[in-house]
């Protein structure tokens, strides 16, 4: 019996000496990857820091300076492993609970980025990283809530601003939207998709001076034009008053585009501008294409009433009904078709 014991004794004397040695090991090679990464030699010090943690799984602070040191080195997917794994060894570390909010919001995981910036008393931008996460779930009433507190304690920050612009646009609150766009496109000039957007909201709100200003910061910025882009920018500058900059950007569209409906949309605008004989040259270019059209030939018949030729113009006006009955609700509402098209 006393051979028993010793051999036991001795069996955990063995178990306390190796433990000790791989404890050793690991703060030896510990010791010196923290050398490597104060000279800024990472890469040394990544392979030291994993060679530590061959010796000892079960230290956090390990974890967290690994996982630090491939942060520096943009090996992110490694950074990631690592702190996760110090959080669940330690997971009232606030390093690592900030670290992961971060993380988790780069890499779109949303609900996991809303979990830890919850948790995160440290976090400067814990409300905005709950936010815009929020914003992406489409949860609007969150997404409001964290992205008001971001941008009290950030007002300057022009991605906060931008999100909430397009949380309230999203929203369909686009009144709510627009100073925060406004405010967005202002801290961030060369963020040219921005412009666009921000010129798109004026042209929908009728605000055509401000959209084609907008329109301009946004080709200023560098944003890649197509006839989209540049029949929208041309009706902004023909219903703002610069018809001959408009006229010409939207009749390069018309040879690109062929499509009859921009002549007609020329027409009205040039109508809506007072200049009834300029209308009716586009008019007669729609009526030259197709004789029955007739909305051209109902719009030209309204063109000839305010230029003082009624006689003609109404009897346009009933040759274009005659085409095209659904004109007749117009006719009625109208009068004696002296009012607009």
């Amino acid at each position: 019996m006393k051979n028993v014991f010793t051999i036991f004794a001795l069996g955990l004397a063995c178990q306390a000496s190796a433990f000790n040695i791989f404890t050793d090991s690991s703060e030896h090679y510990f010791n010196q990857a923290m050398a490597e990464k104060l000279a800024n030699r990472n890469l040394v010090a990544s392979k030291l820091f994993e060679k530590a943690l061959d010796f000892n799984q079960n230290n956090a602070k390990i974890y967290v300076y690994a996982a630090q040191t491939f942060q520096d080195m943009r090996v992110l997917d490694k950074a990631r492993k690592y702190y996760i794994i110090a959080n669940d060894l330690d997971p009232n570390n606030a390093v690592v609970i900030k670290e992961l909010a971060n993380l988790y919001y780069d890499y779109r995981q949303w609900d996991k980025a809303i979990e830890f910036a919850a948790k995160c008393k440290d976090c400067d931008n814990g409300d905005r990283i709950m936010g815009m996460s929020y914003f992406k779930k489409e949860d609007y009433v969150s997404a409001e809530k964290y992205l008001l507190k971001a941008i009290t304690k950030q007002p300057n920050d022009a991605q906060a601003n931008y999100t909430m612009a397009r949380n309230y646009e999203d929203a369909e609150q686009i009144t709510k939207a627009l100073p925060y766009l406004e405010k967005a496109v202002s801290l961030s000039p060369d963020k040219a998709s921005w412009a666009s957007e921000l010129g798109m909201m004026y042209f929908n709100r009728r605000n055509y001076k401000g959209a084609v200003t907008a329109y301009e910061n946004a080709i200023k910025a560098g944003i890649t034009t197509n006839n989209d882009f540049n029949e929208e920018y041309a009706y902004a500058l023909m219903y703002s008053g610069n018809f001959a900059k408009g006229e010409e950007l939207i009749l390069d569209i018309f040879k690109k585009k062929g499509n009859k409906e921009i002549l007609r949309e020329v027409a009205t605008s040039l109508y809506g501008l007072k200049q009834y004989d300029r209308s009716l040259d586009y008019l007669s270019k729609l009526i030259e294409a197709d004789p029955k059209d007739g909305k051209a030939i109902y719009q030209a018949g309204l063109a000839f009433i305010k230029l003082g030729k009624k006689d003609k113009g109404q009897a346009m006006c009933d040759r274009g009904i005659e085409l095209d009955p659904n004109l007749a609700a117009k006719k009625t509402a109208l009068g004696d078709m002296s009012g607009g098209l």
